[in-house]
């Protein structure tokens, strides 16, 4: 019988890939970094599906859904809330920003300014904004999405490494393969016009993300993990390395990987999977390393070539 998490995450899988065809490997991660309520940067060219991925899977938890479309002239109030003086009650009243809600959409994330950006900082990291010196939590789940678009660079403002470390995962989904472009167009209509039936309910959401956190993970396998992170500090092609974050980071989506495999344990393959989708973004490569075309997730697989596998006595 398929646990918790297992059932959930083939249900929204399953209905994800109805408007995302051919895209098995990309929506797996999307499913884990929501079990591990970890946020995710979707990164690619335009008309590739980010948007789509973003709102199907929104749609497939069936909780709050808002969509931010990050332009320059955006504020910190319109994400995070204003207080408005309300006449009647002759006193202040909070009328929250898009941020309240469990799936955020920030669209073209880097077209916002960095007091935009850091913004969102604060929700990333604890689930809580704080506004006019009061603090309050934000709904569960809750899971920012954020786009970007690597091309159009003009008039866009990079996101700062604090924020980057952020973000659980990076994914790039990639052009579709002849025959999956085909289907689409077959197919006729828009993704974006088929809205999707919720598939599980937030409080599943929930209770798969519980279970998933109590995955077990020996001792040797941990000490591998941390000899990942480790090494991507000690490579000289590396100016700044992975944090203690990306550590832990990497150690939760194992344990959520490894439980919608229908395992209660984490093993060095699930580590291997993950690496680079969960640390190449926080890694800053050299002039030197760019200069050879070795960026930072070529640096992951090769530190993952060299670190040495524990094996079952």
């Amino acid at each position: 019988m398929p646990s918790v998490v297992q059932s959930v995450a083939e249900r929204l899988g399953r209905n994800v890939e109805r408007v995302l065809v051919g895209k098995r490997g990309i929506v797996e991660l999307a499913v884990v970094a929501l079990l591990c309520e970890g946020h995710l940067l979707i990164e690619d060219v335009p008309g590739i599906g980010k948007t789509t991925l973003a709102r199907a899977l929104a749609q497939s938890i069936g909780g709050s859904f808002r969509r931010l479309q990050c332009t320059p002239d955006l504020l910190p109030s319109d994400v995070t809330g204003v207080s408005v003086f309300d006449q009647r009650s002759v006193d202040f009243v909070f009328r929250p920003g898009p941020i309240f809600s469990n799936v955020l959409l920030a669209d073209e994330i880097n077209r916002a300014t960095p007091r935009t950006q850091s913004a969102v900082l604060e929700a990333m990291q604890e689930a809580q904004v704080s506004v006019d010196g009061v603090t309050r939590g934000l709904p569960r789940p809750f899971v920012v999405l954020a786009t970007q678009n690597p091309v159009e660079l003009e008039g866009t403002f990079p996101l700062p490494e604090a924020q980057l470390d952020r973000f659980l995962m990076r994914l790039s989904l990639g052009y579709p393969s002849e025959a999956d472009e085909e289907a689409l167009v077959m197919r006729g209509t828009p993704s974006h016009a088929e809205p999707l039936e919720p598939v599980a309910s937030c409080e599943e959401v929930l209770a798969a993300i519980a279970e998933s956190g109590r995955v077990r993970v020996q001792e040797d396998v941990g000490s591998y993990l941390v000899k990942i992170a480790r090494a991507t500090r000690a490579d000289a092609d590396v100016r700044l390395g992975a944090s203690p974050r990306a550590t832990l980071a990497l150690h939760r989506a194992a344990q959520a990987w490894a439980a919608t495999q229908g395992r209660e344990y984490v093993v060095p393959d699930d580590v291997k999977r993950l690496a680079v989708p969960v640390l190449a973004h926080r890694l800053i490569a050299s002039l030197e390393a760019r200069l050879r075309g070795r960026d930072a997730a070529t640096i992951v697989e090769s530190i993952l070539d060299t670190v040495p596998v524990p094996v079952a006595p």
